[in-house]
């Protein structure tokens, strides 16, 4: 999982794509706008995970439809339901079908905001929970016994220069190690990393 975090914004109204898009990009999101759920559910196979917008009503594929279908596809991204007035039926029916929140149109700045904060804390904690200890345990396996000393001081919090002293190894030779951890892991980040080793064992992982 990336530590960028990604909105899905899925709306036929041009004007709000721009004002929300405009909006999460200057909050520090990265936004992919899409102008109908046929071209959102087109694309989102190929896109990295991240929190969905959708209206509830548009042309062709509604919100509730689009929602139905990521389902059966087995896309567990958090979705927010952007609703007009009056809409609180379909709002409970999304909730009912596993959105985390609703909002209705023209939405404030702090609730949207408050709502997304949610999403994202859903989507690591789904994440985290997919990686069980064996799973873990294996791609632990991979590193050689100088990458999991330099992984156990990443995960005891140290600089990379308290690493090198008690390894008697250069500060520039940590930092190499634990550039190349996300790589040998199969993971984007540093913080999957630590997701990893907390997930295989919570104590020290030196095995060497």
């Amino acid at each position: 999982m990336s530590d960028k975090r990604i909105i899905h914004l899925v709306d036929d109204e041009e004007a709000i794509r721009r004002s929300a898009g405009f909006l999460l990009r200057n909050a520090g999101f990265e936004v992919c706008a899409y102008a109908s759920g046929t071209e959102f559910l087109g694309a989102v196979g190929g896109t990295e995970p991240g929190c969905i917008l959708l209206d509830i009503r548009m042309p062709g594929l509604d919100g509730l439809e689009v929602q139905r279908i990521l389902v059966e596809r087995s896309i567990a991204y958090p979705i927010i339901v952007l609703t007009g007035h009056g809409d609180i039926t379909l709002s409970v029916r999304a909730i009912k079908a596993g959105a985390i929140d609703f909002l209705e149109k023209p939405f404030e700045k702090a609730a949207l905001l408050h709502a997304i904060d949610e999403a994202f804390e859903r989507l690591e904690a789904a994440f985290a929970q997919q990686l069980d200890a064996s799973e873990a345990s294996m791609r632990l396996a991979a590193l050689t016994p100088r990458e999991r000393d330099v992984l156990d001081g990443l995960v005891a919090g140290q600089p990379n220069k308290i690493t090198a002293y008690k390894l008697g190894i250069s500060t520039r030779t940590v930092e190499t190690h634990r550039a190349n951890l996300t790589h040998k892991l199969g993971v984007r980040s540093m913080s999957d990393v630590l997701r990893l080793a907390f997930a295989a064992d919570p104590g020290p992982l030196t095995g060497a």
